[in-house]
């Protein structure tokens, strides 16, 4: 006898702007860690972010020496086996990040065909000296300290 007084529930156009107000603060700070998170990965330094701007025949001469793999191209260059040498010094911290650490790169001419090569590594606590001589010809190189031979008998003999 008497009328139903439910009335149909029809869908609100406006619960996906509802929803989206209520959540909205979580997505944005959501969103933003993830980017947060990115650019700290993608903006880590290394060692090679450190070198200056060089010649391309300069250039040429650092790329045989740093992408050296040994006889066997075992898979370790220089340039890795120095970085890990560097984290083994500083096992704790993140020193291409620190404001304190400086590489210089010296590049000179020995003969025709051959090049020194003096690397640097400055940080708020010691330095480390690398020299090697690269032949541009044979690709051959050799060392002239106890720290850049270390690294080559490392690349050379590293399985």
């Amino acid at each position: 006898m008497g009328k139903d007084n439910k009335k149909e529930e029809k869908p609100k156009k406006g619960n996906f702007k509802a929803f989206l107000r209520k959540r909205a603060p979580f997505y944005l700070v959501g969103i933003t860690l993830v980017i947060m998170s990115a650019y700290g990965i993608l903006s880590e330094k290394n060692l090679e972010s450190f070198f200056p701007e060089l010649t391309s025949e300069d250039q040429q001469i650092l790329d045989i020496l740093m992408k050296y793999d040994g006889p066997n191209e075992s898979g370790l260059t220089v340039m890795k086996a120095i970085e890990n040498k560097i984290k083994e010094e500083y096992p704790d911290e993140k020193i291409f990040d620190n404001k304190k650490t400086k590489v210089e790169l010296d590049i000179s001419k020995v003969d025709l065909d051959e090049y020194q090569i003096v690397l640097n590594f400055q940080s708020h606590k010691g330095e480390i000296n690398y020299n090697w001589n690269v032949n541009t010809t044979s690709k051959k190189i050799t060392s002239n300290n106890p720290e850049s031979k270390y690294i080559i008998d490392l690349v050379d003999f590293y399985d």
